[in-house]
């Protein structure tokens, strides 16, 4: 391929994602949906425009490596510590039941097969890619409610924040034990050195951080410094950790997202992920997506896939909450509030393309679970809410 071909390529992409982009929005599906739809249509399965190749793929990298980070910069470190033990339990319940029934689901289809094989750790990635959960749609719905500053939206915004935080641990590990060559307690022993490092590199980081941040509050060389700390913690955790790199960057987030410039690094960090690398990263999804595997046996899979996944979030989280003394209706509006998947869910599979552990073909079932579980979510939790007293306006709390 002559080099300035790449340009054609990113050329398409960039058009196609913001064309399709912008028309899932306008017909009320998360955007993302329409860039991964673009990369199926100018892709091999359908127009054939744009061939998949190295440069699009490490392109795709950074795409993600920027979004985990980004991620991280919105993590409010005080809002998790506040909330309590009730949250915690809630995104427990909300990581163990899917991954449980993601795990049980692949096996059903494809067989049980013994610990330590390539099938079984197949199986649970397929559960691992259940766990995350999206929470920008339900947070949204709830604005338009009213609802979010309520206790069960309080607690459907922090449980969703450290599930994405025990999903990303949950992915370590099982990535880590997939290789083959790792023992358990290899990976066990690397997974908690890392946070370890982690903990003390970024308490260093926080304050060196905090000291520039008051000698040259909002200048650029904040977010270049904070872009740095990014790919070299990307880098340390996959190099010698063996730990995903995604996982680095989302730590590199949460390092920086309690000093006083983290929204205007989030802020640049968005110009160059909203302008070319997530746009090259969700249709580079779009790309890898094999219709021509779309089986009768895997539409049926993608079916179980979407309904486990859903209900997973549903029974585990509504439960839990019920457990934590939250009444049946309330329940309710927390597991729904909590099934929503996004980008986090797409990162979990490409990873595990990545690491081989699953094939381009799942991409289909996680693209139909995000598409349904963002149309199906708020308008639910609209009619649960609906049967409740509407919350009195602020003139009217004062006049009281």
């Amino acid at each position: 391929m002559e080099a300035y071909t790449i340009f054609k390529s990113l050329c398409i992409i960039v058009i196609a994602a913001k064309v399709c982009g912008i028309t899932a929005r306008k017909l009320k599906a998360p955007q993302v949906v329409g860039e991964i739809l673009a990369g199926v249509l100018i892709g091999p399965s359908v127009l054939g425009l744009v061939d998949q190749s190295d440069f699009l793929a490490q392109v795709a990298e950074i795409g993600v490596v920027l979004l985990m980070f980004s991620a991280g910069l919105q993590t409010n470190l005080r809002d998790l510590v506040r909330t309590g033990p009730k949250a915690f339990a809630v995104a427990c319940a909300g990581v163990l039941v899917p991954l449980a029934g993601g795990t049980l689901l692949y096996m059903a289809f494809y067989g049980a097969s013994p610990f330590g094989s390539p099938e079984f750790y197949r199986a649970v990635f397929i559960g691992v890619i259940m766990t995350a959960t999206s929470v920008s749609i339900t947070v949204q719905t709830l604005k338009e409610l009213g609802r979010l500053s309520t206790e069960v939206g309080t607690t459907i915004l922090s449980a969703a924040i450290i599930d994405d935080v025990l999903g990303i641990i949950v992915l370590t590990f099982v990535v880590g034990m997939s290789g083959g060559e790792a023992h358990p307690a290899s990976v066990v022993l690397k997974t908690v050195l890392f946070f370890v490092f982690a903990l003390a590199f970024g308490f260093v980081c926080y304050k060196i951080f905090r000291l520039a941040d008051k000698r040259w509050p909002h200048t650029r060389r904040i977010p270049i410094l904070g872009l740095a700390l990014c790919f070299g913690l990307a880098y340390a955790a996959e190099r010698f950790f063996g730990i995903a790199d995604i996982t680095g960057a989302y730590v590199a987030g949460v390092i920086l997202c309690s000093i006083r410039d983290s929204e205007y690094i989030a802020e640049k960090m968005d110009v160059s992920s909203y302008m070319l690398f997530g746009p090259v990263f969700f249709a580079s999804i779009g790309l890898k997506t094999e219709l021509d595997a779309l089986s009768g046996e895997l539409v049926l899979f993608a079916v179980g896939f979407v309904l486990v996944a859903l209900l997973g979030k549903i029974i585990g989280c509504g439960l839990c909450a019920r457990a934590c003394r939250f009444g049946w209706g309330d329940s309710l509006k927390i597991g729904v509030g909590m099934m929503t998947r996004g980008e986090v869910a797409l990162i979990v599979a490409q990873k595990g393309l990545s690491s081989g552990i699953i094939s381009s073909a799942y991409f289909a079932p996680v693209i139909l679970l995000i598409l349904i579980s963002s149309v199906v979510t708020p308008i639910v939790l609209k009619a649960l809410f609906g049967r409740d007293k509407p919350p009195a306006p602020a003139g009217e709390k004062h006049a009281a």
